[in-house]
């Protein structure tokens, strides 16, 4: 019965969804997904949707969404706004960009000082740590 995926326990919804159980109650105190009622004497039980919203969470987390703008999507996702959903998409996308040009201009630099510190061996200085302090 456990295996049913309209019938799962948190257990086994957290291990068709990929995640651990703390990760699930993280989501439902969060708010991105909502915690099922308990039937009287029994535990709450998951379903296929409970385990597709948890994959789109993690998918979204993967492309660098925060989880409040995965809660906006979430409140998007009846398909009738892509226009806001791009909305957010670009402002990510923009995120990214600003971090690989950051990235870039830390491997130029890092590049250049190892280049000095292997050129200035035996020198007291070290190039490295000099720019460091500078």
């Amino acid at each position: 019965m456990e295996n049913d995926l309209e019938n799962l326990t948190i257990g086994a919804f957290g291990k068709a969804a990929g995640v651990n159980v703390e990760t699930i109650r993280f989501y439902q105190r969060k708010g991105l997904l909502q915690e099922p009622d308990r039937p009287y004497g029994s535990i709450r039980r998951y379903g296929q949707a409970d385990v597709a919203r948890v994959k789109f969470v993690k998918s979204a987390q993967r492309l660098g969404f925060s989880l409040d703008e995965i809660g906006q999507l979430l409140k998007l996702e009846d398909g009738t706004h892509c226009s806001e959903a791009a909305e957010l998409a670009a402002l990510r996308l923009a995120d990214v960009r600003a971090r690989l040009a950051d990235l870039m201009r830390m491997e130029t630099v890092l590049s250049r000082l190892v280049s000095e510190c292997n050129a200035h061996r035996g020198s007291v200085s070290c190039p490295l740590i000099a720019a460091l302090h500078g």
